[in-house]
């Protein structure tokens, strides 16, 4: 697949750049697998309707971390934007591995950042040296200081780690760039763990415990498991074929409990997606285990879905709008070709993208969603 297959025209208005409210007043596209001509508009809060007692929803519990800062470069006095990835070893203290824009840095260069509210922190970061290819150009070595540990740091000074594409909006909007309801609102609703993320997993967002008691009582079962979201998620595609991305890797796990009701054969109802992280998980842990290996406990997981791929275990899909030219648009465009051979999905997900255009639907992270039913 060319990567300008992956193209399409979006209005900038249809960026969303602020979360339903309430969340499950989000807009849901109901589409079908096997059925081309089925498109409805609905709500969030009716997919339990569209679901069937023994159907399970399996949701994407990765918690997403404050990770996005500000600072000023103390010998410039220049400003500097920036992304926790991961913390580091370094001498002298604790360290990160770090995304930074600024107009120039190198080694040796001191960064003070700023609190949620811009005012200086105390917590500084020492540049050490470039970063490996994990995150481009952009990606640092640092030593922390000021605070004892990433936690301390990021609760100080982090922000919602918003995608650069609400940002710009906000900002071209004239709108306040940061909110502190992000934290909040840019995060599910059902998070655990202290271990996070550095995106959010969108399609989830907009569940609610309204949504969860009502599938509950349709007799709908439920599953979780984790895949935390890297700096990966950034890179483009830079390929002319899609299936030439050098695709990034990410940690994933499911317990034995997610396991059994995943993977029980036996089971009549059909498996639910929320996300295209959580379909990668499913996905990953299918080909784990295919002739009966062991389940690990955690996967690291480098799977690219795109036209032609066979869906292992995924039968339903919930997912946002998704960027142009991304691996995300790919990963959609084959759940929708019949069969698992590459048919007419790519063409069926543009005609449904152009009919959300028309309809006025939200875009991309704090946007509308879509259900394919089988």
């Amino acid at each position: 697949m060319r990567i300008d297959e992956l193209e399409f025209d979006l209005p900038r208005e249809l960026i969303a750049t602020r979360p339903a409210d309430p969340r499950d007043s989000a807009r849901l596209m109901v589409l079908s697998r096997s059925d081309p001509g089925r498109l409805e508009h609905r709500a969030v809060r009716d997919l339990p309707e569209l679901l069937d007692a023994g159907d399970l929803l399996v949701v994407n519990d990765t918690r997403v971390l404050p990770a996005r800062f500000r600072g000023v470069n103390l010998e410039s006095r220049g400003k500097v934007e920036g992304l926790w990835i991961r913390d580091a070893e370094v001498a002298g203290g604790p360290g990160w591995v770090a995304m930074l824009k600024a107009r120039r840095h190198r080694p040796g260069y001191r960064i003070e950042l700023l609190d949620r509210e811009g005012a200086r922190s105390g917590v500084v970061l020492e540049i050490l040296e470039r970063a490996g290819p994990e995150i481009g150009g952009e990606g640092w070595v640092v030593r922390l200081e000021g605070a004892a540990n990433t936690g301390e740091a990021l609760d100080r000074v982090g922000l919602a780690p918003l995608p650069p594409y609400i940002l710009a909006a906000r900002r071209d909007a004239g709108e306040a760039i940061d909110r502190p309801e992000d934290l909040d609102r840019y995060q599910t609703t059902f998070a655990g763990g202290e271990v996070g993320s550095v995106a959010a997993p969108t399609a989830g967002m907009h569940l609610t415990g309204g949504v969860f008691e009502r599938l509950r009582g349709r007799g709908v079962e439920r599953a979780e498991v984790t895949l935390h979201v890297g700096a990966g998620t950034f890179k483009p595609i830079e390929t002319e074929l899609v299936e030439a991305h050098p695709m990034h890797s990410e940690w994933c796990s499911m317990d034995g409990d997610a396991a059994r009701l995943i993977f029980d054969e036996r089971r009549a109802g059909r498996v639910v997606a929320v996300g295209s992280t959580s379909a990668r998980t499913i996905e990953s842990y299918a080909r784990e285990v295919a002739g009966g290996a062991a389940r690990p406990g955690f996967l690291e997981t480098d799977l690219l879905i795109t036209p032609g791929y066979r869906w292992r275990r995924v039968d339903a899909l919930v997912t946002n709008f998704h960027l142009p030219r991304s691996t995300l648009l790919a990963m959609v465009a084959s759940f929708l070709d019949q069969g698992g051979a590459r048919g007419d999905g790519l063409e069926r997900l543009l005609a449904v993208y152009a009919a959300a255009v028309r309809e006025g639907y939200r875009f991309f992270s704090y946007g509308d969603a879509m259900v394919i039913l089988p």
